[in-house]
């Protein structure tokens, strides 16, 4: 495995993925200082952002890793495969957002929106410019393009921050000179609305970027018969996808059925708030998969291949580890990361966050099915992991609240996790370096233990941060000793 391609590469897409997003996460500080936890608001946007993110699943249906599975294939030409996914993509996202806007009305009132149908317009267009882009963005990382997918990365995040900015920052100071401004700000529930109108903006602009990649997916032909053994691969890939999201969505998509009214959605905005600290886990899973997959997929030939996949999973598990530990050690000052109103909820961050390890964990046990075009094995297991975390938030969550969403992820994930790596192991056998694995996730754990124990003492914050970070560098150093001993 080339360590030296994956770090540069990985430090690369991070700088799109981590900082990328890191940038728009800024803009929960903001959110949550402008709009109040009883208000709701912000429930309001959880909920519909995770509906975005749900139809994403489904409007892509798997043909990012389809893209590079074919793109890899002998016989099979790259840029036909890449016009052929753009299409596919592009049709059903067009017949996609034609069938809401003829539904408006009906979907609005389902969702609990009716007041507001432009919100669900206006997330309609913009999930399915994204699914568009997708494609286009799987492509750069097909080609090896890291630097343009960065740049496009952040041609949406820096404009989208700006607006926001102005949106919060700028217009109150405008209200007095400009009366129709401030209630335009009232109309869409305090700016709340205004959010999905400056993303559908920003989206909208990146297709600038996209020149190249639009006018090269549509030279290409449409060649009906790849695309039916495209379809052919790709469907248990959306099974999978669809579960997959399930699995990080369905809580937040399920949370105002099981608690109606505004406590629900005050709920649902304490909890999106302080999940969004734990999603760190998620962003260093997604960098990490953005430089690995298609080095895995150029040498699935390599009989070393999963000798490879094994050193992924190590040591995607290790620097995981790290970021948890990063995370709740130095909670004392990351926890104003959200405003203060939201603190009810920063008990569910470390759960979330084993949670996104089980996740990562996952992803790279995937391989071994996605390798074999086994894909209905994937299918099979998320679904089960997702039933798991439904029962869960059904039974549990009219009880516990969101705290139950927490431990649904966690159980949902943690099913699908150990199903993949027993059935794996059978299927595609790869020698993970299990006493090295066991070995960290035991240190974290002893780790995280000791810092929670010195929580409790009550010392003054600069010391426990002293102390936390002493356990942090015991990790540090751990790290250091096992990377010489690879030497």
């Amino acid at each position: 495995m080339n360590l030296k391609s994956l770090l540069k590469d990985t430090v690369i897409y991070g700088l799109s993925s981590i900082v990328g997003r890191f940038l728009n996460y800024l803009l929960v500080p903001l959110y949550t200082l402008k709009i109040a936890a009883e208000s709701g608001g912000y429930g309001i946007v959880t909920h519909l952002y995770a509906w975005t993110a749900l139809l994403l699943a489904l409007l892509t249906f798997g043909m990012e890793t389809t893209l590079f599975r074919f793109s890899s294939k002998e016989g099979e030409n790259a840029s036909s495969v890449y016009g052929t996914s753009l299409r596919m993509v592009g049709a059903v996202a067009l017949c996609f957002v034609a069938l809401v806007l003829v539904l408006l009305g009906p979907i609005s009132g389902a969702l609990g929106y009716t007041s507001h149908p432009e919100y669900v317009a206006c997330m309609a267009l913009i999930v399915a410019m994204d699914a568009f882009q997708a494609i286009m963005f799987s492509r750069l990382r097909q080609q090896g393009r890291p630097v343009k997918f960065m740049i496009l990365k952040f041609a949406f995040i820096i404009p989208n921050v700006l607006l926001n900015l102005f949106i919060f920052l700028v217009m109150p100071l405008l209200f007095d000179s400009m009366p129709a401004l401030h209630d335009m700000y009232v109309h869409f529930d305090y700016g709340v609305g205004l959010i999905f109108f400056v993303n559908l903006i920003c989206t909208a602009c990146v297709f600038i970027g996209f020149a190249k990649e639009l006018r090269d997916g549509f030279t290409c032909r449409f060649d009906r018969s790849l695309a039916g053994r495209m379809l052919r691969y790709t469907w248990p890939l959306l099974l999978l996808s669809l579960v997959g999201i399930l699995n990080n969505v369905a809580d937040k998509i399920l949370f105002p059925l099981l608690v109606p009214g505004e406590e629900g959605k005050v709920q649902l905005g304490i909890y999106g708030a302080c999940v969004k600290i734990a999603m760190i886990m998620s962003l260093l899973t997604q960098a990490f998969r953005y430089a690995y997959e298609p080095i895995v997929f150029n040498g699935s030939k390599d009989k070393n291949s999963p000798d490879t996949l094994a050193d992924g999973m190590k040591y995607f598990v290790i620097f995981a580890l790290l970021a948890f530990l990063a995370v709740m050690l130095y909670m004392p000052i990351i926890k104003h990361f959200v405003g203060s109103s939201y603190w009810a909820g920063l008990g569910v961050v470390p759960i979330v966050m084993l949670a996104e390890i089980f996740m990562g964990v996952y992803f790279n046990l995937s391989f071994w099915y996605k390798l074999s075009d086994q894909t209905h094995w994937g299918a099979i297991m998320s679904a089960i992991g997702a039933a798991v975390m439904i029962l869960v938030n059904v039974v549990f969550v009219p009880r516990y609240g969101y705290y139950a969403c927490a431990w649904g992820g966690f159980a949902g994930y943690g099913v699908a996790m150990l199903l993949s790596y027993l059935i794996g192991q059978k299927k595609y056998p790869i020698p993970y370096d299990m006493r090295s694995l066991a070995t960290f996730t035991v240190l974290a754990a002893v780790l995280y233990v000791a810092s929670v124990f010195l929580a409790k003492l009550d010392l003054h914050v600069v010391l426990q941060l002293a102390l936390n970070t002493v356990l942090m560098a015991v990790f540090g150093l751990a790290i250091l000793r096992d990377l010489r001993q690879r030497r």
